[in-house]
């Protein structure tokens, strides 16, 4: 058994892959199918800086060079051979580095880091994406492809009852948990089939592309048992199908957090006056109904926190009845123009509060519910919820709809009397952090906003570090 450790391993594997360009045929799709994702997250935003992680012979490297000739590209690999291969492709206006994606000693900020193919062979990815999206700037963009449990599950059920020796790709579920910190974005899943003229073909193949390096532990299977899968095999139509998954990810442009609720009436007018005293932040309410019957919620957090003029950003709509914001709008005759809802740019280092309307589905207007601002404006999500009987619904409906459209949710915080099973339960199923349980408060002034604020988690101890 090779004693090495597997990340020289992968690195001798790659480096003597001296036909991978002509062999690589579904590591190029991957590499275009990756690219076309992050050219539509970007949009006409043109990266200045790009770190390009596990870069192999160019791929993507000469994808990404032609679009932004402009931008400072740098090209690492762990394999110092596979990068002279990248240079001979792309040309020398790209910068290349030997690199481990595993431990990015690197500088940033980067606008745009991005890798094909790379993430599967990370021991601890989720780690590395913590540290990858510390290297983002505001508003930077995290890209990755991988392999997924499956691939090559037409070789591993030929190989049964013995291991196929075929490397442990994450599963969905397990891939779903690996999101970096507050960042915006998902996974997306993707299945690709490839014929080979025969077993022989197959491994071969695998030689070809440095991909045969077997699971940890793995004992290649005897003489006889390979020839019998190899039989197998051709028999069974000698294809394979790749399982790939690629993940945009977003770090927010500015530094804040997007205030929702289950419910209306859960408290998030109050809660989000906590946050902005126990942060020194700033406040904005987009949308503002139902004036008819309230001063309104920005008067009343700059009450509750004592916050300076300078400190609120005023509504860009604000409606007399209290209805949803669409139909409030629709009452007076008018039409909420979401173009012009963009979030402030001031003291962008400062923590910025946006409390929303109601809940996540509540009407903005045609076809765009609170939930759609959320997804563009890119922030995390604080979510306040009751803590008492029916929580557990609305919260963890809630939470699956923000998770559904990669919206980052910071955490939870739950309002009302303590309530433990009913905490437990939202962060075991919901795969959530609660960051206060906050309870009732008789009497709603700025002395029980300052004591709320008090106990809060500062901004600086959740705040992903950039």
């Amino acid at each position: 058994m090779d004693t090495l450790p597997r990340q020289h391993r992968i690195r001798q594997s790659f480096d003597s892959a001296a036909q991978y360009d002509t062999a690589a045929t579904m590591q190029q799709v991957a590499a275009r199918q990756l690219f076309a994702q992050i050219c539509t997250k970007l949009g006409t935003k043109a990266p200045a800086r790009i770190l390009e992680i596990g870069c192999g012979t160019g791929f993507l490297t000469q994808l990404l060079h032609e679009r932004w000739p402009q931008a400072t590209l740098i090209a690492t690999d762990i394999a110092p051979h596979m990068l002279k291969r990248a240079a001979q492709r792309v040309g020398e206006a790209v910068q290349y580095a030997v690199l481990d994606a595993a431990s990015p000693d690197i500088e940033g900020p980067f606008d745009l880091i991005c890798g094909n193919l790379v993430f599967q062979w990370l021991e601890q990815p989720k780690a590395v994406l913590a540290r990858l999206a510390g290297l983002l700037a505001p508003g930077g963009v995290l890209a990755l492809s991988t392999l997924l449990e499956g691939t090559f599950a037409e070789w591993q059920a030929a190989c049964a009852p013995h291991e196929s020796g075929v490397p442990y790709y994450p599963s969905q579920q397990v891939l779903a948990d690996c999101v970096p910190p507050l960042c915006s974005g998902k996974w997306q899943a993707q299945t690709a089939v490839q014929p080979f003229a025969s077993a022989h073909a197959f491994l071969r193949h695998l030689k070809q592309t440095g991909a045969a390096v077997p699971r940890a532990g793995y004992s290649p299977l005897p003489i006889a048992a390979l020839r019998r899968t190899m039989q197998r095999f051709d028999a069974n139509g000698h294809y394979v199908s790749w399982q790939f998954a690629y993940g945009c990810f977003q770090r927010p442009v500015r530094a804040g957090v997007f205030v929702t609720g289950t419910d209306t009436g859960v408290g998030k007018t109050f809660v989000s006056a906590c946050l902005v005293k126990a942060w020194n932040a700033l406040y904005w309410k987009p949308l503002q109904s139902g004036l008819a019957e309230e001063e309104g919620d920005t008067a009343t957090v700059a009450h509750l926190a004592g916050c300076a003029p300078t400190d609120i950003t005023p509504p860009a709509g604000a409606f007399q009845a209290p209805l949803s914001p669409e139909a409030a709008a629709q009452a007076e005759g008018q039409c909420i123009d979401v173009q012009q809802l963009e979030l402030p740019s001031k003291e962008p280092m400062r923590p910025l509060i946006v409390e929303g309307a109601g809940g996540l589905m509540v009407p903005v207007a045609e076809q765009v519910m609170m939930i759609d601002l959320a997804v563009a404006w890119g922030l995390p999500v604080v979510l306040v919820a009751r803590s008492g009987l029916g929580t557990l619904n609305h919260t963890l409906l809630s939470v699956e709809a923000l998770k559904q459209r990669g919206v980052a949710l910071m955490g939870v915080i739950l309002n009302g009397p303590p309530n433990p099973g009913n905490k437990q339960a939202i962060e075991h199923k919901g795969g959530v952090c609660i960051l206060a349980e906050i309870a009732h408060q008789p009497h709603v002034t700025p002395d029980a906003v300052q004591a709320v604020a008090d106990t809060l988690p500062k901004w600086e101890e959740i705040l992903w570090q950039g």
